[in-house]
Parts: structure tokens; sequence; C-alpha cells
């Protein structure tokens, strides 16, 4: 069966909720990922999900910070989740459908403003995580898996605006892109996105600092879809729906998406 995916920071459920109602009703994903939700589990509006079917939920959470999700219009078996650097923040929550296929969803953390972990305790923080994760991903095979989310890091240079401009900006510095590239590799993870997008500039990130975030698309891309060899042979489409950037109110993420043939 064809089975569709998408991730999107969402940069609070409970504000932007006509937004996640409008997405879902316009391509109605199979499984939605929520990241930055910014609510308590039992504060997340969830009527309005389930009236459109999406009537499984797998969430941690907290007030005013952090935040992940999962909304599943197909069953879902909650195989919780990991606190990263033991700070009880709400950065991943993971299911399993029945077809055995893991989803991991990620929000890593964004990591300040000064790329040097010894002037910057987020920025080590960020480092601190992306370590674990590579840790955990070797020493405890997934099987099956897709894993997506706010990974907060745009790796290659054709993911950034400019390459040479943001080389010590964090979220493109080298030292970041070497620990994210040692997570997927410590997985084995394909990045699905590329897989079938293997050229040329793509975002999914733009500031709402800029007056106009679509003429000056000084964007990165920072939300991903990775999955486990097995799965990612059988991927089918990737689609990243940058007019979602100029919606009413929006996030500064928009959804990527990714479509799978499935058992």
């Amino acid at each position: 069966m064809h089975f569709t995916i998408a991730t999107w920071n969402i940069n609070s459920v409970r504000l932007r909720e006509p937004l996640v109602l409008q997405l879902l009703r316009e391509t109605s994903p199979d499984v939605l990922c929520l990241q930055e939700c910014k609510s308590p589990v039992e504060s997340i509006p969830v009527d309005g999900f389930a009236g459109l079917g999406y009537d499984r939920m797998l969430a941690r959470g907290q007030k005013g910070y952090n935040g992940v999700l999962i909304l599943s219009r197909l069953p879902i078996e909650d195989l919780g989740s990991r606190d990263f650097c033991g700070k009880g923040d709400a950065r991943h929550v993971a299911g399993r459908l029945p077809n055995g296929v893991a989803i991991h969803n990620f929000y890593v953390p964004a990591g300040g403003d000064i790329p040097d972990p010894d002037q910057n305790a987020k920025f080590a923080h960020k480092l601190a995580f992306l370590d674990e994760m590579e840790t955990w991903f070797e020493t405890e095979p997934t099987g099956p898996a897709i894993l997506v989310g706010d990974l907060n890091i745009a790796p290659r240079e054709d993911d950034v605006w400019n390459h040479r401009a943001l080389l010590k900006v964090v979220s493109h510095t080298p030292v970041e892109v070497e620990r994210l590239d040692a997570v997927r590799r410590s997985g084995d993870w394909v990045d699905v996105t590329r897989h079938h997008v293997p050229e040329g500039r793509l975002y999914s990130w733009w500031s709402y600092r800029a007056r106009d975030w679509s003429a000056s698309d000084r964007g990165r891309r920072l939300d991903h879809v990775w999955a486990t060899p097995d799965i990612a042979a059988r991927s089918r489409s990737s689609r990243i729906l940058r007019s979602v950037r100029g919606w009413e109110a929006p996030s500064d993420h928009v959804p990527v998406f990714a479509t799978f043939e499935l058992d």
C-alpha cells in the first residue's frame, strides 16, 4: 500500500491548530509528526484531528517549550520516548505501525546563536544530544524504521541559501554537519528527501525576520525524513510544501512529505 508520512515543526500546536487541520484536509498523510508543540499532552486539541480520522496520538509535551506529537489514522503502538541528555525535555517519541515499521519523531535542540560549546551551553547541549543519538543507534539497532523531525541542521551546501555566509552560523557549521552525518551513519539511515531530489536548493525553514521571506528566499533545510535502507528502497516520492509558509500566521517551518510502498 502507499504510505505517506509528513513532518512539520508547527511552533505551537494550539496556536496553529487551524493550519494543522487545513494540512490534514488538503494532503491526507497517513501519519503526521509535529515538533515544537509547546503544550502539555492533556491540552493538545485532539477533537478536530480525530474528526478527520486521526484518532491515534502519541505525544510527549511540555508547557510552552519543545513537545513532539505523532498523529495517525492507522493503528500505532507507543514505543515510548528517550530522555536525551537527561534534561526531561519532550524531544522524542516513537511508535510502531502494524507492519512492524517504527517511526521516530525528533526535535533536536536549536543550539542558540554562538557556535562554541564553551561559550554557549545551548550549543553544547545540541552537540551532546547528537552524540547520544549516534551512540543509541549504534548500540540499539532499530529494525525497519523511519526517522523524521526538525533536526535543526542543514547539512549540504545546497540546503542553505548561501553556504559560505552560513559556515559560522548555528545550523550549518562544520561541527554540526559532521555530528549529524555521524548520526546518519550510525543507523545506516538514508536521507529520503535527497534520495528523490539529489541536486538543487531545498529549504524547509525561512526566518520570521525577513520582510518578504519568499522574495529574499534565505532558507535552510532543517526538517528531514530518513529511513533505514530496506524502507528507503521502497520510497516513491518526496516533497516540501513551500506554499504553507505563506499561509496566514504560519510557522517558520513547512511540512516535508515522503511516500513509501509498504506492506
